[in-house]
């Protein structure tokens, strides 16, 4: 079974309370379909079935490796290096969200 070995990378333990969407998509007036928290520097980015894939291409520019879901109800945390899926039960918090534009806009 694979295993993450880079939770020692983790500085973002507490979810913030709300955000406004995707950083990057919300400076060029893009959309987004689900949100993702870097977990080591708290950027906010969206998923790779957004069109523009800004939480991957962050992981890209700064290597931080571990991302977590900002989406209701989920709680997952995804490794890119590792390429493994986890639960982090030190990932305390809930955040609200936009709805996605690419849903409702």
């Amino acid at each position: 079974m694979t295993t993450c070995t880079h939770l020692d990378t983790i500085t973002v333990t507490e979810l913030p309370d709300s955000v406004p969407g995707c950083e990057e998509c919300l400076k060029t007036g893009d959309v987004w379909l689900h949100l993702r928290i870097c977990l080591e520097c708290g950027h906010v980015g969206c998923c790779d079935d957004s069109p523009n894939r800004h939480a991957t291409a962050h992981y890209h520019s700064s290597g931080h490796p571990l991302i977590h879901s900002l989406e209701p109800g989920e709680d997952w945390s995804w490794c890119y290096i590792d390429e493994v899926g986890m639960l982090i039960p030190e990932i305390t918090g809930h955040t609200r969200i936009p709805p996605s534009p690419m849903l409702y806009g």
